[in-house]
């Protein structure tokens, strides 16, 4: 546990030095956080992708095919983004 800088004693520089230290700790965090999340979706994902979104080759029909296209555009979407291509690019 870290302790607090009283406000009234502490030159500025070395509160706002205290308050940037702690507020980069909370954006890691938040980060670690967020890629958690990302991580366990793109692998909840893949295990669907590789059980074939649950579709057994006698089922599938054009809506499956609709949903699989859907499914692929929110995709392309995001790696567009990530990788500044299609609408995103640079």
């Amino acid at each position: 546990m870290t302790t607090r800088l009283n406000p009234i004693t502490t030159p500025r520089h070395e509160l706002r030095a205290e308050k940037a230290r702690r507020n980069k700790e909370a954006a890691l965090a938040a980060f670690i956080g967020k890629k958690t999340e990302i991580d366990e979706m793109l692998a909840r994902l893949q295990a669907l992708s590789d059980d074939h979104f649950n579709c057994h080759p006698d089922e599938v029909g054009w809506a499956m095919v609709g949903t699989l296209e859907h499914y692929a555009s929110l995709l392309k979407r995001i790696a567009d983004s990530v990788f500044g291509e299609g609408e995103h690019a640079r």
